[in-house]
């Protein structure tokens, strides 16, 4: 392993649970957010944004919006960053 490797980002994605989504709007149209965006940060904190798609359908952009302050979502949040944890200190290199 060398030192001079340097990590600028560890990012995983997350889908929401049916039971935890919810809606918000934007410039008129209603979003169910279903999945999130979790990024670790240098400082070993976490930040997540949420993203969704058009409740009414069609070909709407994937928009993304805050994380409400939730414990439920906070608890999601801390669950799959620690499983995410576990399956990169678990790797085995790159595939063939």
């Amino acid at each position: 392993m060398t030192d001079d490797v340097e990590v600028s980002a560890l990012a995983i994605n997350v889908t929401v649970p049916e039971h935890l989504r919810w809606t918000d709007e934007r410039r008129g149209q209603v979003f169910e957010l279903q999945t999130l965006n979790v990024r670790l940060l240098p400082d070993g904190s976490l930040a997540a944004k949420a993203y969704g798609r058009p409740v009414e359908g069609g070909r709407g952009g994937y928009v993304s919006f805050r994380v409400p302050d939730r414990p439920d979502l906070a608890a999601l949040v801390a669950s799959a960053a620690d499983r995410a944890a576990a399956r990169w200190s678990a790797h085995t290199g790159l595939g063939s």
